[in-house]
């Protein structure tokens, strides 16, 4: 599966950003959806998951309560919407997508385990 993510950009502390990501080549219901971040000098980090269905999510602790992810089977798309930012919300943002992985694994597992990323868009916060 092809992941195009779209949607960074430059945000303020306590706005909003919408992160799109839209699939191709796959069957999308196959595949556990997620966001996973790498800010500057750090390592790729799990943001969310959602399940194949979307009954399912599950947020990182840095980002639950002020996330939602959620995705469109109709349209193969999946959508971080992040409210309240924070400048430590500056990062790259990256689509993936898994078919083993469920959303608690997601969460857990290292960055290496996911099969499918797509390309990062940048999330700049400023204070």
């Amino acid at each position: 599966v092809q992941l195009q993510a779209s949607g960074g950009g430059l945000g303020h502390a306590g706005g909003s950003l919408r992160l799109s990501c839209a699939a191709s080549g796959g069957t999308f219901t196959r595949y556990t959806m997620g966001w996973f971040r790498q800010a500057p000098g750090k390592e790729r980090e799990f943001v969310a998951s959602i399940s194949r269905q979307g009954g399912t999510t599950v947020y990182a602790d840095s980002v639950k309560g002020r996330s939602t992810i959620s995705r469109d089977n109709a349209e193969n798309t999946v959508t971080l919407q992040m409210n309240s930012l924070k400048p430590e919300d500056t990062a790259v943002y990256y689509c993936v997508g898994d078919r083993s992985l469920n959303t608690q694994s997601m969460g857990t597992a290292s960055a290496s385990r996911v099969d499918y990323w797509g390309k990062g868009t940048l999330v700049t916060v400023s204070s």
